[in-house]
């Protein structure tokens, strides 16, 4: 059955020239990076607070020094490196059949696989500002830190580039996001359970010919799509020939 489905998917991608990758945790799990959702023992036996609530905004205002805790603790794995996933969707892009990916992570492993038209929903742990001055600051200057990160020009706090929960989106990608989206003849959903919002919600504006969804886990869209793959992202994608 798994064969046939990825035979069908081989077809559909053969067939199509504007293909947008709309993808999740899942898509990024296969490198070791957790999905910050899931339950471990050593994570409730350290931290006070569900992980939802740390990374909100109100928690970073209010506990800003427990937030970097948990920020550099879980969310920063520079360690990882793109899987099968990140590097088909590269290689897919060079072939011009991929208008865009659009992605719910925040880890950068796609554009370190090679892609180049990627839209980042989250922000990036790449992407670090000052909220006084604005000055930039890579990754690794917050996994170097201690307590609360500070502005070597002005003695801000240095606040990563990503959406935290109660946080807009950027209206830019966005924007970028929905218009690839518009174009796309054939959207792949992966690695994601469609439950973030308002995300999720900009697949609504697909109205091409093949919706694929594949992820391990139930899909909000499930009844919807016109392929529904059960497996890891990586290893249905690395037996797509190109």
């Amino acid at each position: 059955m798994l064969e046939e489905k990825i035979a069908e998917l081989q077809k559909w991608i053969d067939d199509s020239n504007r293909i947008v990758f709309f993808g999740g945790a899942g898509v990024s799990t296969e490198s070791g990076i957790p999905d910050f959702r899931s339950v471990d023992g050593l994570y409730h036996q350290k931290y006070d607070y569900p992980p939802e609530e740390i990374l909100s905004h109100t928690f970073f205002v209010r506990h800003t020094k427990e937030f970097y805790d948990f920020y550099r603790d879980k969310m920063l794995c520079f360690q990882a490196k793109p899987n099968q996933a990140h590097l088909f969707l590269a290689r897919l892009e060079q072939k011009g059949k991929l208008l865009a990916v659009i992605t719910q992570n925040i880890d950068g492993l796609h554009q370190q696989a090679g892609s180049k038209t990627v839209y980042e929903l989250h922000g990036s742990v790449h992407r670090n500002f000052c909220m006084e001055c604005g000055k930039f600051y890579d990754g690794q200057f917050i996994a170097e830190s201690t307590g609360i990160p500070r502005c070597t020009a002005c003695h801000g706090i240095v606040k990563p580039d990503v959406v935290l929960y109660e946080e807009g989106l950027d209206d830019y990608t966005v924007t970028e996001s929905i218009n690839a989206i518009r174009k796309a003849d054939m959207m792949i959903i992966a690695g994601t359970s469609l439950s973030v919002y308002p995300a999720s919600g900009l697949i609504h504006y697909f109205r091409g010919k093949h919706l694929v969804l594949i992820n391990k886990g139930q899909t909000a869209m499930r009844t919807n799509a016109d392929l529904v793959i059960s497996s890891a992202v990586g290893e249905v994608l690395s037996k797509i020939v190109l």
